[in-house]
Order: structure tokens, then sequence, then C-alpha cells
């Protein structure tokens, strides 16, 4: 009897974790990047989609500093498809072709603007 109630157990353990493993499938990792990037479609709001080339990281430590551009762990002087990566800051890089230059940055719709403070909102929360 005591096997009977040990299977059902583990019967309804099994059916238990396969339901929650199901039910994880159709979550999706908040840190892949937009599948319109892999895919050349989406909203084409910088040029750095409309080219290809896409920064993705910046790695900087202070020995070296590198990028992660489309894909690509390209170091400070290297090239990527013909062009050099000449500078890497925290938000964007610069990559230089011949004369032209080109600014790849990490959040292309966005700018930082510096904080705005309200008189008064100090001793609001008092």
């Amino acid at each position: 009897m005591a096997w009977l109630v040990l299977i059902e157990a583990l019967a309804a353990s099994a059916l238990a974790l396969a339901a929650g493993a199901a039910w994880g499938e159709g979550l999706s990792d908040p840190t892949r990047p937009p599948a319109e990037l892999h895919r050349g479609r989406g909203p084409a709001r910088s040029s750095e989609v409309t080219k290809g080339l896409v920064l993705q990281s910046v790695l900087i430590h202070p020995d070296m500093r590198s990028a992660i551009i489309s894909g690509e762990h390209v170091m400070l002087g290297q090239k990527v498809r013909g062009q050099r990566l000449v500078k890497v800051a925290e938000t964007e890089v610069v990559l230089l072709n011949g004369a032209e230059r080109r600014t790849l940055r990490l959040f292309p719709g966005v700018e930082k603007r510096p904080a705005v403070t309200v008189r008064g909102a100090e001793n609001s929360t008092q």
C-alpha cells in the first residue's frame, strides 16, 4: 500500500514539473536583443541599423578597451568590416574608414541630458 502512495506522489510531481516547464516555454529572454536587429527589419531610427553595424556592448578595462559590434569582438585599433575602431566610450564607439568618421551608440534613440531639479521638491517629502 505504501508503494502505491509513493507511485501516486511521484506521478503527481512529474505532472507538476511538466506543466511548469510548458508554462516557461512561453517566456522570452529579457536580455536577448530585439529580433528586428537580426532581421534588418523594424524601425530605422539610426544609421547604425540601416548600414548593418550595431554596437551591442562596450568593454572598458584600465589596460584595454574593446566593443562587441554586430556580434564581433573588436579591440581598440582593430578593424570591423574595413572600419578601424578608434574610440571606445561608455555609451558609444567611433569607427574610421579613411576620412569617413562614424559613431555607433549603444542606445541610438536615447540622448543623455542633465537632470532638472524642481525648487521646493526636496522639502515636499517631509
